[in-house]
């Protein structure tokens, strides 16, 4: 199963490359189910390899002039607090059990795994039943939306231990009407920045096995790479409909596993 395993992470990157998110949406399940690693700490690891990832990612897209920096730092900042915020203070503050009920238990993990398979149905159909993303004109920075949905994506994003770019492209497209592979680009940036402040948060509180780490993180690195150039030559809808069925799939096998199937 780990050899499986190394593989995904390759394709973690790939799909960061193309579609600019999907890496964590991929990198925790990864990291649960073939790995057996507790989610918690699944989620720190994988803050870690999607904000390198992001980082590497963001800086290709730069160099294409497919970064709004305005944006960006706009919906950034905002996003970085929140996620320290939530990754240094309350994840760890959360119980184990948050709920039991006969036997019904709703454990930490399925409670994390739960908001998380929600988010990716939701933005998924957002993105695949909504109307195209903007493919052509240059969007305008809305400061107070912006700021407000940074603050929300931070929270959110922090809780699941996600980079949160299934949540940000749609915010980017539908705010500000960036063109799809702008916002991809931007994105990666917003995305690498909100991973690694919350990986810093989790360092306060976790021992990482930074060997097992580093190496999974350079499989990802080089997925990146490939994927940016696949992406430049595909049609803006086709990358915003397939970001969607993508985001569908793996809420659907989350929801699969935790209550239908579990164990």
């Amino acid at each position: 199963m780990e050899l499986l395993g190394y593989f995904c992470l390759f394709f973690v990157g790939l799909v960061l490359g193309i579609l600019g998110s999907g890496g964590s949406i991929l990198a925790v399940p990864i990291l649960v189910y073939l790995f057996s690693l507790d989610v918690v700490l699944a989620s720190a690891y994988s803050l870690f390899i999607v904000g390198i990832s992001s980082l590497v990612g963001s800086v290709l897209k730069y160099k294409a002039q497919l970064v709004n920096m305005k944006a960006g730092l706009i919906f950034g900042i905002p996003s970085i607090l929140s996620i320290f915020l939530m990754r240094k203070w309350m994840v760890p503050a959360l119980p184990e059990m948050i709920m039991q009920m006969g036997n019904f238990k709703l454990t930490k993990n399925t409670f994390i795994l739960s908001i998380f398979a929600f988010l990716l149905i939701f933005a998924s159909l957002n993105m695949i039943l909504g109307k195209p993303l903007n493919s052509t004109t240059n969007g305008k920075a809305s400061v107070i939306p912006l700021v407000v949905f940074g603050l929300l994506s931070g929270l959110v994003t922090g809780l699941v231990g996600v980079g949160g770019g299934f949540l940000i492209i749609p915010v980017l497209g539908f705010i500000t009407k960036l063109p799809l592979k702008t916002a991809i680009g931007t994105t990666l940036l917003i995305v690498a920045s909100n991973s690694l402040i919350g990986f810093i948060g989790d360092l306060l509180n976790y021992s990482i096995h930074w060997d097992f780490l580093l190496l999974i993180t350079g499989l990802a690195v080089s997925g990146i790479y490939v994927g940016s150039r696949f992406s430049v030559d595909l049609p803006a809808l086709s990358l915003q409909r397939s970001f969607g069925w993508f985001t569908l799939t793996i809420g659907a096998v989350i929801v699969i596993k935790e209550f239908i199937i579990p164990g």
